[in-house]
């Protein structure tokens, strides 16, 4: 190590994780065995790494590298990809799909993996009702999923879902030995699995400090392989830098390899940079401004309706340099079904005082509580367009940063629920399903769901639309739903940003697809070429 650091003239950047020392170099970090990390840094801290509680950016980045799913989601179109099932049929009635799966996949531990541990993750998920339950929960029962033998996994659906398979790469499996070890007063290990993991993935857990960082080391046997050969790879280090000023100096540096949430501006620095590459990608994901339509002021859809054609979406661009397009419907551009919708807003202020009018408050005179994500400049820039909007009807806006679990934590309750909630939200899926699904009481409690919208005609049309398998019946309702949930004005619909990443020249096999979260990488096909 010391030769090390005298070759790079380098000083001690970070000493933690265990025994590893982690070492400002210029190209990231080296593991005293002389293995390289790759440093990934971003603002979101791992709530869990139990793939059956909760999924957002950064915990289902983490989860996908250390569980394996039965498919899994690649490429630009999303497209789902054959994984631990290396094949599948679905009967002609689509109530009956069974998976092959591969028989050389193993746990961390060694334990072989079969239909039987498939059966156990999933039923396991369903009956927590957390997480990734809500995708499949109202088309399956626990007991209908079966092991037909040690690698025939067959589901019985309760009725035909056309989305099914396209919700399948978000559901993990564990090792039940390892859970059912650690079950704690009936907890089905949810308290052991926040901070551990019993997976088959490419990268296992080597140190989970939280709020801190998060190492994973490479499981060198890794039954599905790798992109690359190379026996350098020690893994890969997940760092929290909540300010991105923060990150792009690191980068810059050469202590951070991959910053996940850099501004348009600092994206554009660090272009110039030799060192350092720019991944852009359209994105599935949608920003909102989310209304808590149960608050006293947005439960009026005059009012929702008169803050909407207030705002200056132009403005939306502005802020991310262009890099970025305005929504043209609830449903992003990607999304099966999108269509435009006339009379979506935009800004048009005579339309806002006609709207103010005609509501309870036609004078203004309140405050509304926006809530964003602290250090994000982004969405910072976004209320104060909003503030200066919203001034013409006088309608004044407080600005409250929070960290995201605060956030979620907030949007859990409909009476904690803000007023205004800043929402990047990727659906799961390029089914239809999942963005309607969004605006259905099921969502409620939700990051995505914070708008606790309750329309009776728009609940019926969602379970009309995700029950039928025929395209041509279910094309039109969804055009009907998009419709309908810019009428109710639920939120100032955004704009799709563009998928941005940063990234030294010397990370390898970095591949983006518009299906992940904001922040959200793959780390499997990652490697390093010093």
């Amino acid at each position: 190590m010391q030769s090390f650091l005298k070759k790079f003239g380098l000083g001690l950047s970070v000493a933690l994780l265990g025994a590893t020392a982690l070492v400002g170099t210029a190209n990231a970090v080296e593991k005293q065995d002389g293995k390289f990390y790759l440093v990934v840094a971003g603002r979101q801290p791992v709530s869990t790494l139990d793939p059956a509680q909760k999924y957002d950016y950064s915990s289902r980045m983490v989860e996908q590298a250390v569980y394996d799913g039965l498919v899994k989601y690649e490429g630009n179109p999303p497209e789902v990809k054959p994984w631990l099932a290396e094949s599948w049929s679905v009967s002609d009635d689509g109530l009956e799909w069974t998976f092959n799966l591969a028989d050389n996949a193993k746990f961390h531990n060694g334990d072989p993996l079969t239909a039987s541990d498939v059966v156990y993750s999933f039923k396991r998920t369903l009956g927590l009702n957390k997480g990734p339950a809500w995708m499949l929960s109202d088309f399956i029962d626990a007991d209908d999923i079966t092991a037909v033998d040690d690698y025939t996994v067959k589901f019985k659906l309760k009725r035909p879902y056309a989305a099914f398979l396209s919700f399948l790469p978000w559901w993990y499996i564990v090792n039940p030995k390892q859970v059912e070890a650690h079950i704690v007063d009936g907890d089905a290990g949810q308290a052991w699995l926040n901070e551990n993991e019993a997976g088959s993935g490419p990268y296992k857990l080597g140190k989970f400090e939280q709020g801190k960082a998060y190492r994973l080391d490479r499981v060198d046997d890794y039954w599905k392989g790798f992109y690359d050969d190379s026996d350098k790879m020690g893994g890969i280090i997940y760092k929290l830098v909540r300010e991105s000023a923060g990150q792009r100096a690191g980068l810059l540096k050469g202590e951070i390899d991959i910053a996940t949430d850099l501004t348009p501006e600092e994206l554009q620095q660090v272009a110039k940079n030799k060192d350092v590459e720019v991944s852009k990608v359209p994105a599935l994901t949608a920003f909102g401004l989310k209304f808590n339509t149960t608050s006293e002021y947005l439960s009026d859809l005059n009012v929702r309706k008169a803050l909407a054609y207030s705002f200056d979406y132009d403005g939306f661009i502005k802020v991310v340099n262009g890099e970025g397009k305005l929504q043209t419907s609830p449903f992003t551009d990607a999304i099966r079904g999108h269509v435009d919708i006339d009379g979506i807003p935009r800004q048009d202020l005579e339309k806002a005082k006609d709207y103010m009018a005609k509501s309870a408050f036609p004078d203004g005179g309140f405050e509304l509580e926006y809530v964003y994500v602290q250090g994000f400049e982004i969405e910072r820039q976004f209320g104060l367009l909003m503030s200066e909007a919203f001034k013409q009807l006088n309608v004044s806006v407080k600005m409250v940063p929070l960290t995201w679990p605060n956030m979620v934590g907030r949007a859990a309750e409909q009476k904690t629920s803000p007023d205004i909630m800043a929402v990047f939200a990727t659906p799961v899926s390029t089914d239809p399903d999942a963005v309607a699904i969004q605006y259905h009481p099921s969502s409620f409690g939700k990051y995505y769901g914070s708008h606790y919208l309750t329309d009776q005609s728009l609940i019926d049309l969602v379970e009309k639309a995700r029950a039928e398998t025929l395209w041509e019946k279910r094309a039109p309702i969804y055009a009907e739903i998009q419709q309908k949930i810019v009428d109710l004005q639920p939120e100032i619909f955004g704009l799709m940003r563009n998928r941005t990443f940063a990234h030294r020249t010397w990370v390898k096999g970095f591949m983006d697809s518009p299906i992940r979260m904001t922040g959200e990488i793959d780390l499997y096909p990652l490697y390093v070429q010093p």
